[in-house]
């Protein structure tokens, strides 16, 4: 599988290239020459196979020959080792709840698979470069050169909440790998920001003074610096990267699978800020899962609601909602949906919508579902809920899921005081209450970056 530039003025690189650059070097993001279609019968027979059987029949064409196939196999497993069960919420709604990994957060995902390909490629060239010094009694080898030491690879990434901590779990301690989070100062939660910023080791937080986009913003300009990138090795790990990115594919099928009634697909809405999600979502589609409509449910960020109204694209600068992770003015991967329709807008309304939903009524219907289905969303489950609550309204007869995508006490300083109950504290994030946040604070200030960067 060869990847191409979205911007269609870089050269065509392999799964490999593409995982270890991040981002093309016209700054256009990598999308896959052609997108797999599975056989009919892989989905007739879904309930048959394992999740980790699943999950490598939908990754390993776009993986192609850059990883051997047992170390994918090794990695697809060690990526989706817990649950994604899909819960019945009401007798048409239901939430797939994909908090279930070591940060409660869908991200978990995209981040495990993706630090261990990084690991799988890094490891693989320092071995390449100890065979070739030890191949005779020179160091320099049969062409007299000394080979350049293997730098190490500086995972740069910016984050509205839950990247953070999932890139933070995945990469811990991953042998040359530094990682580097870029996160708003005062607009992610009290739980996201100790996930990120109380691992340390290989682990760094840049707390900036500004907004997420802000943050990408600076991300892209290091990608940028011809002079930076010649003195350090990047990659992001931002759902920019594919191997962030196409992994999240997996949570589709392994719904797919739970779905009762086969006959009927269902509506699936996700909420969207960075628009990642859904987009491998559609991937999954155009591979042949069987799904009635997508729904893209954004908070008080409407930049693609308007689009899908006026078909008029306006980036704008990002408001601070109470669902946070979704405070996006310019969502990176709705390039890549317009890629998948192929730029035909008739073609991508016909299969998405989009709605925007406030504050307060994320709020009235968090507190509805608690009272009334004693199910307890989060904010930004919350959003998708009154998203496809508003659909099904129009469409009698239909039932669709909500993609429950973090764990509601990662926000309890906001979930708390709408249920007026305490949100129970699971042990996987107890321990953090009690531990020190290390962070450097920086300015919006690209300069700023570079400097910590080079520092």
């Amino acid at each position: 599988m060869l990847y191409y530039s979205t911007n269609n003025n870089s050269p065509k690189v392999d799964f490999k290239e593409a995982t270890i650059k991040g981002l093309a070097p016209d700054k256009g993001l990598y999308f896959p020459e052609s997108i797999p279609v599975l056989p009919a019968e892989f989905f007739d027979n879904i309930n048959s196979y394992t999740k980790e059987e699943i999950a490598f029949k939908v990754i390993q064409p776009y993986v192609g020959d850059a990883i051997p196939a047992d170390e994918l196999q090794r990695i697809v497993n060690e990526t989706i080792n817990f649950d994604f069960p899909l819960v019945q919420v009401t007798d048409n709604i239901f939430s797939l709840e994909l908090y279930h990994g070591p940060t409660l957060a869908f991200k978990d995902v995209g981040a495990r698979f993706m630090s261990r390909c990084l690991g799988y490629f890094v490891n693989a060239s320092i071995a390449d470069k100890t065979q070739v010094l030890s191949a005779g009694s020179s160091p320099l080898g049969e062409a007299g050169v000394r080979p350049k030491a293997v730098k190490p690879v500086t995972v740069l990434v910016a984050t509205s909440g839950d990247t953070g901590g999932a890139v933070a779990n995945g990469f811990y301690d991953v042998e040359g790998v530094e990682v580097v989070i870029l996160y708003p100062s005062g607009k992610v939660s009290s739980i996201q920001e100790l996930q990120l910023t109380t691992l340390g080791k290989n682990i760094k937080a840049l707390e900036v003074n500004g907004s997420f986009d802000d943050c990408q913003h600076m991300v892209k300009q290091a990608f940028a610096d011809a002079d930076l990138n010649s003195r350090l090795f990047l990659t992001s790990a931002n759902s920019i990267n594919v191997a962030r990115w196409l992994p999240q594919q997996f949570y589709y099928f392994f719904a797919y699978q739970q779905w009762a009634n086969k006959e009927k697909p269902p509506v699936v809405c996700v909420p969207s800020g960075n628009f990642g999600n859904i987009c491998a979502g559609l991937m999954a589609h155009h591979s042949g899962l069987p799904v009635k409509h997508f729904i893209a449910a954004t908070n008080a960020n409407n930049i693609v609601p308007h689009f899908f109204e006026t078909q008029d694209y306006q980036p704008k600068p990002a408001v601070a909602t109470i669902s946070n992770a979704m405070d996006v003015g310019n969502p990176s991967n709705f390039v890549r949906i317009l890629e998948i329709f192929e730029q035909q807008f008739a073609n991508l309304k016909s299969v998405v919508s989009s709605v925007s939903i406030s504050d307060d009524e994320t709020k009235a219907v968090l507190k509805e579902v608690y009272e009334q289905q004693n199910y307890l969303l989060d904010t930004h489950g919350a959003v998708a809920y009154a998203a496809l609550q508003q659909w099904l309204a129009d469409n009698e007869g239909e039932k669709g899921m909500v993609l429950e995508t973090a764990h509601p006490v990662k926000f309890y300083d906001v979930v708390e005081p709408i249920i007026g109950e305490k949100v129970p504290m699971p042990q996987s994030v107890e321990y953090l209450l009690d531990m020190e946040k290390i962070s450097v604070v920086i300015d919006a200030e690209y300069s700023q970056l570079k400097d910590f960067l080079l520092g």
